[in-house]
């Protein structure tokens, strides 16, 4: 059940005041700005009502829900995992949606985990989808909000990285928020399940469940955290740069617009090359691990994160791994994780939705 945004608003204002506000004390409420961004709280839980999307995650998964942190401390320390999803709203840079004429906002929706228990796991996982939105009319008494660009974060800024982006009218979500799949451990987002298979191979998008979103809660900005959110400028994750930047410049724009109004496209345009050679060298690893083979002791998953293992591991596993593995240690060589390149299959760069 999706909740109107003037009634969210009547149900924001019932929960934040024991009394009943009249005249001027309820227009102040209306229109405080805790975050000091130019848009006011009532309206930024609006939208985050509006356009939450419907989260669904795969049911191996070993935490159970996403996590709510506890209020007032810098250090995220995780109080339950009860399904919260935490908000950000700001306005957009001028341009971003290609015209300045009427109110434009970024929405950013992050689900947030104890732990990421995939491979090379890790305590906390701040992973995250966001919207562009536009307004109606510069009248923002009785303005309706309009979803133009949807965009979803999957292994960010890592060799592995297949963030996408799609109009919001490709996946039926300008009016509210489109499904959202979460895969299992990793928690990467996907805004269709077809993605989930793309990358280095390590997502799984299967027995999905949907989450029910108990709390949304507006973390305001970094400099003016809001609701107790201290813990959004700790080093211990990468939740600030998430909100530092927008996920829609104009170059992404302009290529989500380059394709079939059906298609969802990857945000970055090619795929790293070594992306494949991941894939297929891990699901070598892992035959090598279950068949016993006593090669398979020279490479553990931990060794593909890390460098100098990888390249001992390689030189004594060549022979038994064959051409991926040469084409791995070929890749190692040649630079760091970051380093990125073309893929000349546009096909891999774009799905259809159905």
């Amino acid at each position: 059940m999706r909740i109107r945004p003037q009634i969210a608003i009547s149900l924001l204002m019932f929960v934040l005041t024991p009394r009943l506000l009249v005249g001027a004390e309820l227009k102040a409420v209306l229109q405080l700005d805790s975050d000091h961004d130019g848009i006011s709280d009532a309206a930024e839980q609006s939208l985050l009502l509006q356009f939450a999307p419907r989260f669904v995650v795969s049911r191996p998964e070993c935490s159970s829900l996403q996590a709510e942190f506890i209020r007032g401390v810098a250090a995220p320390n995780v109080e339950a995992e009860n399904g919260t999803i935490y908000g950000q709203v700001f306005p957009a840079p001028t341009g971003e949606a290609g015209a300045a004429s009427v109110p434009t906002a970024e929405i950013h929706f992050y689900h947030l985990w104890k732990q990421d228990c995939g491979a090379h796991g890790h305590p906390l996982d701040a992973e995250h989808v966001s919207v562009l939105v536009q307004a109606s009319s510069s009248e923002l008494g009785s303005v309706r909000w309009k979803a133009l660009y949807w965009y979803a974060a999957a292994h960010e800024n890592t060799v592995c990285d297949v963030s996408q982006i799609a109009r919001a009218s490709t996946l039926n979500a300008e009016e509210h928020g489109p499904t959202v799949w979460i895969s299992a451990g990793k928690h990467a987002s996907f805004l269709a399940d077809t993605f989930c298979a793309r990358g280095c191979g390590a997502d799984v998008c299967s027995e999905t469940r949907q989450i029910q979103i108990t709390q949304l809660i507006n973390l305001g900005e970094l400099h003016r955290p809001m609701n107790g959110s201290l813990w959004i400028n700790s080093r211990s994750w990468a939740l600030a740069a998430k909100m530092s930047q927008t996920d829609f410049p104009a170059a992404a724009i302009a290529r989500i617009n380059s394709v079939p109004s059906t298609e969802i496209a990857l945000f970055n345009a090619g795929r790293h090359p070594m992306q494949g050679t991941v894939a297929i060298s891990s699901a070598t690893l892992d035959a090598l691990a279950t068949s016993g083979n006593d090669t398979a002791s020279g490479l553990s998953a931990s060794q593909v994160s890390t460098g100098n293992a990888l390249r001992k591991s390689y030189k004594k596993t060549a022979h038994a791994l064959g051409a991926s593995a040469r084409h791995f240690g070929k890749a190692l060589r040649l630079g760091h994780a970051g380093s990125s390149g073309e893929n000349s299959n546009s096909n891999a760069e774009h799905t259809t939705v159905k």
